[in-house]
Formats: C-alpha cells, sequence, structure tokens
C-alpha cells in the first residue's frame, strides 16, 4: 500500500510539472514568425498555409525555442499536403536545420523523421500504416520529444519511434513547412505544447 501511495504522489507531481499551453490563438501569428514568400494567414479560426507565387520552401515558426516536449495539432490537406513540422529547429532564410515529422499526402510517410540539409530520412513509418493517414478531412498528430527519443503518433496510432543523439543535442523552434512546388495547401488547429516544468 505504501508503494502505491508513493507511485500515486508520483505521477501527481509529474502532472503538476507539465504545463499546457496553446501555441496558436486563432486570431493571428503572434507568437510565430514567417520565413519565405509563401502564404501564412488565419481565416475562420485556423490557421492556413499556402503556397504562394515563387512556389518555393517556406517556415511559419515559434520566436520560442522548445527542448522537450509533447505537442498535438491537427492539419487538413486541402490541396497536395506536402508539408511538415519541425522540431528543435533554426531557419536561415528559407534554409531550415533541424528534424522534420513528416505531413505529406498518402503514401508519402506522414509521421517518418527526416533530417533536412543532412542525412535525409531517418526513419520512416512502416507500409500498412500509411493507410492511417485520412484524406479530405482532420488529421490528429502528436510528436513526443525527450532527450534523444522522438515518438510519432497519427490518428491515435503510433507511427514511428527513435533515439538518435543528434536529435538529443538539437536546440531550436518548432516550425511548419511549406514545401517547394507549388500547389500546396493545408488549414491547421489546436496547435498544443506540454513542457516540463
Amino acid at each position: 500500500m505504501k508503494l502505491i501511495n508513493t507511485l500515486v504522489i508520483l505521477f501527481c507531481s509529474i502532472v503538476a510539472l507539465a504545463q499546457e499551453q496553446s501555441l496558436f490563438n486563432g486570431k493571428d501569428l503572434s507568437g510565430w514568425t514567417i520565413y519565405g514568400t509563401e502564404k501564412w494567414y488565419v481565416e475562420d479560426g485556423l490557421l492556413v498555409s499556402e503556397s504562394g507565387p515563387d512556389a518555393q520552401y517556406g517556415y511559419l515558426a515559434t520566436d520560442k525555442h522548445y527542448k522537450d516536449f509533447v505537442l498535438t495539432l491537427e492539419f487538413f490537406q486541402e490541396a497536395d499536403g506536402n508539408s511538415g513540422v519541425f522540431i528543435r529547429s533554426t531557419v536561415d532564410g528559407t534554409k531550415v536545420s533541424g528534424w522534420q515529422v513528416e505531413v505529406a499526402p498518402k503514401g508519402h510517410h506522414t509521421g517518418g523523421v527526416y533530417e533536412s540539409y543532412g542525412r535525409g530520412w531517418l526513419i520512416k513509418p512502416e507500409a500498412e500504416k500509411e493507410e492511417v493517414l485520412k484524406e479530405g478531412t482532420w488529421n490528429t498528430m502528436k510528436i513526443r520529444v525527450m532527450g534523444d527519443e522522438l515518438v510519432s503518433w497519427l490518428n491515435g496510432v503510433e507511427m514511428v519511434s527513435i533515439k538518435d543523439d543528434k536529435i538529443g543535442a538539437g536546440e531550436g523552434s518548432i516550425a511548419l513547412q511549406i514545401h517547394d512546388g507549388g500547389g500546396i495547401k493545408v488549414k491547421w488547429r489546436n496547435i498544443k505544447i506540454t513542457t516540463p516544468e
């Protein structure tokens, strides 16, 4: 019984030390910075990312840096959908350093982890998990980054889990991406982060 009480106290302490906050207020892009010439705007309470006339890479990054966290968000791929969520990233112009949890059309490894301007794909979801992505509606993504471990979920299904020293040493922002090539439109909502205090 004493052990159970100790575990309950420990669990409550951990929960108390975690703080959830919204990264998107549904009104404007406060707390974020746009990189590149692609379109980022708020419409009907949603964050919209859309290819601009230059059809190049574009990023929307948090002004604040986040190291260890659990991030949850919803996305709707209205057109193409080749995008992503970067963690522990920095952006210089439109060149990003960091790790991307992929958001892409079905069959293109949503939930996988890609290192831009580095090692490329670090891990892709198993082939049968490509069917977890829902087309024409909202999807929920969860990303947990703790130390050198990154785990992603899509619609409640664990997609990948990886431990990597370089990820562990990373520092930076959370950033949403628009891929180059044009024709992309993705909507985002309920972007929430839980961080240890």
